[in-house]
């Protein structure tokens, strides 16, 4: 993970979409996206952001990419979608527009083919049009999380002494996990009561014994630290005393605002901002527990969790139970992207992935982050452990994002919808700011 100070989207930093309707875009041929865009070339401009049609030769390294990987981890989101169809239901807000459901319907068959990298290329130009996001915000910033592997029990007993709760049953979701609050609402979930909702104990009074004796305990840790950074990637593998590893995942947070400890140690000189760094917090942390702890409560938000099990247990999850794919899921900003859609990223200056080599990647927006907020915003996922978390750990680079538009038959592109925040199955137009989001992953430090 990485330290954009205040974080969390891609997302954390989101996009699983198809948009609503035809009207006002233009004819744009896959042949020609290949080469420079039609003189009919749709652009889109909303109080905040434009989504302006380019063609995929605009795209740096584009026809280098591993497009078969990128196809894998898009048909992830799509079996998603293609389910929630099946059952006539929504996944998220809106229902799947038909340009999404027949690209699905197309990757799922071409996969069966074991289809080469043209294929797979092929496919994505066929069914896609790319849009550069265009805002007048800061330039795009790119941070990095990551699946932490900590050791835990399922007892307390000797060093592991630190709770990990389940989620609570009187705790209610305010806001739906793949969409920003509304304006002016801070609070994501809260407290059913016999009176109505009631904010849910803040991270102090939950370390101070709010929620003792309601059986709520899943595992145990070693201490807060780790339950705290387990918090931020909102999913770990547990490693046990018999060697066996589980998997746990975000279930819910008791919806007081997030507020990152980095962002508060930097505004309050107590740590420069260069020194501000995955290793080099939890260091800080550590070295003094109760300064540690008084830090760490000046983030209010607390994160529940599950154990994953069966076949969902064989890899991190993310928004809607997503299964992601280290170098291909991205987390984003609901405000401004719809979730499941390709994106493609582009930061010349992140070496440290690939050799050396500059950033560009077909990902896939399959998460959201409380701190992930800008049309621009993206947190790349990198997989599960150590090496991971070193890549994440020295990741904030500035970067831009393309996204994908799904197209109707004939190349049209299919309109941006109206809603703001949409989830799977609509794209959005941004508002002129992006509220706080929730998350299916909780906020970076």
């Amino acid at each position: 993970m990485c330290w954009s100070l205040p974080r969390q989207g891609l997302p954390l930093i989101a996009a699983l979409a198809a948009l609503a309707s035809a009207s006002g875009m233009a004819n744009a041929s896959g042949a020609q996206q290949r080469g420079k865009p039609s003189a009919q070339a749709f652009t889109m401009t909303t109080s905040a952001v434009t989504y302006r049609t380019v063609s995929f030769a605009d795209l740096p390294w584009w026809e280098h990419d591993d497009h078969p990987a990128a196809l894998a981890a898009f048909m992830k989101s799509c079996e998603r979608i293609l389910i929630a169809s099946k059952a006539g239901t929504f996944v998220g807000k809106s229902a799947a527009a038909p340009e999404l459901l027949a690209a699905c319907h197309t990757a799922g068959a071409l996969l069966g083919r074991k289809p080469d990298a043209k294929a797979a290329r092929v496919f994505f130009e066929a069914h896609f049009s790319p849009h550069r996001v265009i805002h007048a915000g800061t330039e795009g910033l790119l941070t990095g999380y990551y699946e932490p592997l900590f050791e835990g029990s399922r007892k307390r007993e000797g060093v592991f002494q630190v709770p990990v709760f389940r989620r609570p049953k009187d705790l209610v979701t305010l806001v739906d996990e793949t969409q920003p609050p509304p304006a002016g609402q801070t609070m994501t979930h809260a407290r059913a009561t016999a009176n109505g909702t009631k904010p849910y104990p803040t991270r102090d009074e939950i370390e101070r014994g709010a929620l003792a004796g309601r059986g709520l305990e899943l595992i145990y840790m070693k201490d807060s630290v780790d339950l705290f950074f387990m918090q931020i990637q909102g999913s770990a593998r547990i490693k046990l005393a018999d060697g066996s590893i589980i998997r746990v995942t975000y279930d819910g947070k008791n919806g007081h605002p997030y507020t990152s400890i980095g962002r508060y140690l930097i505004d309050n000189n107590i740590m420069p901002a260069d020194k501000v760094s995955l290793d080099g917090l939890a260091k800080w942390l550590r070295a003094d527990p109760e300064r540690g702890r008084k830090v760490m409560v000046q983030n209010a938000s607390y994160v529940f969790f599950r154990e994953q099990t069966g076949k969902e247990a064989q890899s991190a999850l993310g928004v809607l139970q997503i299964p992601l794919t280290p170098h291909r899921s991205l987390a984003v900003d609901p405000a401004f992207h719809a979730l499941g859609l390709p994106v493609y990223v582009s930061a010349p200056t992140l070496k440290h992935v690939d050799r050396g080599n500059p950033f560009h990647r077909l990902m896939i927006a399959q998460d959201v982050g409380g701190a992930i907020k800008g049309p621009e915003r993206g947190d790349l996922y990198f997989g599960s452990g150590g090496a991971a978390g070193k890549i994440a750990g020295v990741t904030k680079h500035p970067g831009n994002l393309f996204v994908l538009l799904p197209v109707k038959p004939g190349g049209v592109t299919a309109g941006i919808g109206a809603g703001i925040g949409a989830g799977i199955g609509t794209a959005v137009s941004a508002p002129a700011a992006s509220p706080a989001s929730t998350k299916a992953r909780p906020a970076k430090p």
